[in-house]
Order: structure tokens, then C-alpha cells, then sequence
């Protein structure tokens, strides 16, 4: 994954914090991750993964059967409630962000 996914999620990211303070920086995975307050929320370029994002799990099944996401899991296991967007989209990005915030908030 490119630095301009991780450029862009960062940018992102401070401009969420502006309108919403609960939006904080954290480590999951050894690496750097959004949270909302304790709960995770987004991580960007996991294993050229782009855009990691927690939402509903009715939420990622539609987007993963739609074309406009992937099914996440780090390991062995698909976590159901994260999806990822490997292609770099800052409109989307933004957009799932916020979706994302109102989820884990």
C-alpha cells in the first residue's frame, strides 16, 4: 500500500478529531489505528488491506456483496463488523469513517 493511503487516512482522521474529540489515535496489531474514545474504529494499509473500518455487520455484508468492500480478518478469522476498501478513495474513506464513528460511538 502506498504512503498516500496513509497520508490520506491521517488527514482524515485530523479532520474527524476537529469535529469530534472523541476521535483519538491508538495501537492495534502493533501499529497505529483510529479509535473513538476505547473502541477501535479504523486502521489503514494492514497487509495492503487500505481502509480497515468498523461497522454494523449487516452494514459490511452489503458492501462486500455490492463490490464496494472486502471481508476483514487479520488472521484465520473474518472479523464480520470490519471491512476493508483496499482501493484509495478519500470521498468513501471519509464517508465510511463517519459511518464507522456513529457505529463505535
Amino acid at each position: 500500500m502506498s504512503t498516500d493511503a496513509h497520508v490520506v487516512f491521517w488527514e482524515l482522521i485530523e479532520e474527524l478529531q476537529v469535529a469530534d474529540p472523541r476521535v483519538v489515535e491508538g495501537t492495534i496489531m502493533n501499529g497505529r489505528c483510529a479509535r473513538v474514545g476505547t473502541e477501535f474504529l479504523a486502521l489503514v494499509a494492514y497487509k495492503d488491506s487500505g481502509l480497515v473500518v468498523k461497522l454494523p455487520r449487516e452494514r459490511v455484508a452489503e458492501l462486500v456483496v455490492s463490490g464496494q468492500g472486502q471481508p476483514f480478518g487479520p488472521g484465520k478469522k473474518v472479523f464480520k463488523e470490519w471491512l476493508s476498501v483496499p482501493e484509495l478513495d478519500r470521498d468513501v474513506w471519509r464517508a465510511l469513517l463517519l459511518e464507522g464513528i456513529a457505529f463505535v460511538g
